[in-house]
């Protein structure tokens, strides 16, 4: 069932109008016509109750604080934007290469 926007705002109607632009909600069961969701709505649900941020790798991860000179950190971000990846995994990738 679908609903329509009245024609003016609720709180410029008289009570007459109003109990017609309400009356849908004065049904009991309004689940009654609710309809199973398509595969498309459902993925759109489910990601939704996903939780946020960053998708979990390895064992998680940590935040840590670390000096690096300004020149350094400079040319870092440079690389890091030019092959199209974040400060973070570049420094990430460059540790796990050393400990290789």
């Amino acid at each position: 069932m679908k609903t329509r926007k009245p024609a003016k705002p609720y709180w410029e109607m008289n009570t007459q109008e109003l109990a017609e632009a309400t009356k849908e909600f004065d049904r009991e069961m309004v689940v009654d016509s609710f309809r199973e969701p398509t595969p498309k709505e459902r993925a759109k649900w489910e990601r939704s109750q996903r939780k946020r941020g960053r998708p979990r790798q390895g064992l998680g991860h940590k935040v840590v604080a670390v000096s690096i000179e300004k020149g350094l950190l400079k040319r870092t971000d440079a690389l890091a934007k030019r092959l199209g990846v974040s400060r973070a995994q570049l420094i990430a990738r460059g540790l796990l290469m050393q400990l290789r």
